[in-house]
């Protein structure tokens, strides 16, 4: 989702920056920056930062405000936490924003829908599995890593769906069958980038998952 500055009316933008500027401020309070103090895991997360910023440039779309591409927030809230991941999420989001996908006004709303939405999904998501599934390797893997992306990218579209209907952006209609059904496919594919990257991760860098303990998921397995 990357609305330009005119699409909504102003009111909307304005009140997404008084939500998500305060949010921004407590993510750099709260984050644990000296989880990233050594060098190896600063360069991943900046280097999914940079990752990001690229498949996020790679967007389908045929009207303002209308786009989808993948989002990645469910592997960088596993890796990261959901604060660092909030504010790596919305560095990529500027990222995209100084290329011209999005105007510098809706910044906000844009991060709010994208970052937001798909930060607070992943972590939630995450939180229900470690109450109610046992800690087991491929639970974290198949239900956190595919099954929690595909549900996350389907919750972002369903909160950019809502918004743009109630602020009368398109018509629900069209929303409902032209918009909203395609992030059903793109939660397929995000559950497979998703997934394949937290195997990865925990498997060969454990380290690199801060969601991830070898003697929760692995001891006595």
């Amino acid at each position: 989702m990357n609305l330009p500055d005119t699409l909504l009316g102003e009111g909307w933008y304005w009140a997404a920056w008084a939500v998500w500027l305060p949010l921004f401020l407590r993510s750099l309070v709260k984050a644990p920056w000296t989880a990233i103090r050594e060098s190896e895991r600063l360069n991943v997360w900046l280097g999914m930062i940079v990752l990001l910023v690229l498949i996020w440039s790679l967007k389908a779309g045929v009207k303002p405000g209308l786009s989808l591409h993948l989002l990645g927030a469910t592997v960088f809230t596993l890796s990261f936490g959901p604060h660092l991941a909030f504010v790596g999420l919305s560095l990529v989001l500027l990222g995209i924003t100084l290329n011209g996908e999005g105007g510098f006004f809706a910044y906000a709303i844009n991060a709010l829908m994208t970052v937001g939405v798909g930060v607070l999904l992943s972590q939630a998501l995450y939180r229900l599995v470690l109450r109610l599934l046992p800690r087991h390797f491929f639970v974290y893997v198949f239900i956190n890593g595919f099954f929690a992306a595909a549900l996350t990218v389907f919750g972002v579209g369903l909160a950019a769906t809502l918004l743009l209907g109630i602020a009368r952006a398109y018509e629900w209609e069209y929303l409902a069958t032209e918009y909203l059904p395609y992030f059903i496919l793109l939660g397929f594919s995000e559950a497979w980038l998703s997934g394949m990257l937290v195997t990865l991760f925990a498997v060969y860098r454990p380290d690199w998952v801060v969601t991830f303990d070898d003697s929760s998921y692995l001891a006595n397995k």
